[in-house]
């Protein structure tokens, strides 16, 4: 992502250009106690500069007390916060030189748009031409031109959040931290914010880190997502590694629509697992590790990566995984269907299909096919 509209920066690190190291922020052993209560275990982690980077999870995951620890408003129990090379544990907030959004914008009510957006540049040593040119840049940016004269409570939620975004980069940031900054708005709002979020971001080449619980909000806007759980990083790869190649249940559970089948191992095929079911049947899986012969395991199917047909028109293929059943239930959702299907022991299979003709109806006997490669089987 090349830096460009507001962003002209020299990377140059006392003797060290960040071209020499991949880490534009790093976290070296950060952790973070509360009296008893450990919020962030001890873990390393890397940010790339220029990237979009995710922190994933549910509520208490550890994901803010991550971000709020770069920003300064937490200080780390121990281990070491670095940007650009230089460790800012005792930096103080307003010298980090950080952007920061959250998720109630945190907009002065009684302060124009101008006033809101140049707050920052105030506490720096900027004229007043050169202020008023930054802020006009910045709300042409985040394309609000001539709203300056304005307050708050004459724009929209979503004009807001805006502002919030042109105050944040007006400042020209080395790094922008935004916590959850979309979960206020309705849904087709936080469609059009994380466009224009993601597009903006690839404008500026701003260093970006995002906190959401939101999993469509990682998969759709981040270079490299981490996923996160009571405090640990479960694991951390680009969208595409992350959803397809989820290492353990929590993650593949928490990144979409999954199906998990107890399993044991039998034998290795074709670099392949073949793996006895509950109900005796075979499924050959993509390991995710190594297996022992009789290991207990379990596989996991995305639900999307599952096709129907009816059991009338089933014709085996060999290198393909079958399952048969009815359909249980089902939601019409105009582009794709959701459907669950009972299998004859009772376990149900979501599966979500594209419309290609009329949906199937409850009652429907129908087969699932899903090939090998997308059964993934992880260690219990």
């Amino acid at each position: 992502m090349a830096a460009g509209g507001l962003f002209h920066k020299n990377w140059e690190i006392t003797g060290l250009t960040h071209a020499k190291d991949p880490a534009f922020v790093r976290f070296q052993g950060i952790e973070k106690r509360f009296g008893d209560l450990v919020a962030v275990q001890p873990m390393d982690l890397d940010i790339p500069e220029g990237s979009f980077v995710t922190l994933l999870g549910p509520s208490g995951c550890g994901k803010t007390t991550l971000l709020r620890m770069l920003a300064g408003l937490e200080p780390p129990t121990r281990g070491d916060i670095f940007i650009k090379g230089k460790r800012i544990n005792d930096t103080p907030i307003h010298k980090r030189n950080l952007g920061m959004i959250f998720q109630n914008y945190a907009l002065f009510p009684h302060k124009t748009i101008f006033d809101n957006v140049a707050f920052g540049l105030k506490y720096r040593d900027v004229s007043k031409t050169v202020m008023k040119e930054k802020v006009e840049k910045a709300l042409e940016t985040v394309r609000l031109p001539g709203v300056g004269n304005r307050m708050p409570s004459q724009l929209s939620g979503g004009q807001q959040q805006r502002i919030a975004l042109a105050r944040a980069i007006v400042i020209e940031p080395d790094v922008l931290l935004m916590d959850e900054p979309l979960s206020a708005l309705d849904e087709n709002l936080r469609e059009d914010m994380r466009r224009e979020i993601d597009n903006l971001q690839m404008e500026l080449g701003v260093t970006t880190i995002f906190v959401t619980h939101d999993q469509r909000e990682a998969l759709s806007m981040s270079d490299k997502v981490v996923v996160m759980k009571d405090g640990y990083i479960q694991q951390e790869g680009e969208p595409e590694e992350v959803y397809n190649n989820s290492v353990n249940h929590f993650v593949a559970d928490f990144l979409g629509h999954s199906n998990f089948l107890k399993a044991r191992v039998q034998t290795r095929k074709n670099g392949y697992y073949e793996a006895k079911l509950l109900d005796d049947s075979i499924c050959l899986a993509s390991p995710v590790g190594e297996f022992d012969v009789g290991e207990d395991a379990e596989i996991v199917i995305r639900a999307q990566k599952m096709t129907l047909g009816y059991q009338k028109d089933y014709a085996k293929e060999d290198d393909m995984n079958f399952f048969f059943g009815k359909i249980k239930d089902r939601s019409y959702m105009g582009g794709e269907v959701s459907y669950f299907v009972e299998l004859a022991d009772g376990q149900l299979l979501h599966v979500i299909n594209f419309v290609k003709r009329s949906p199937y109806r409850r009652g429907d006997e129908v087969y699932i096919r899903v090939d090998p490669f997308h059964c993934r089987l992880l260690q219990l």
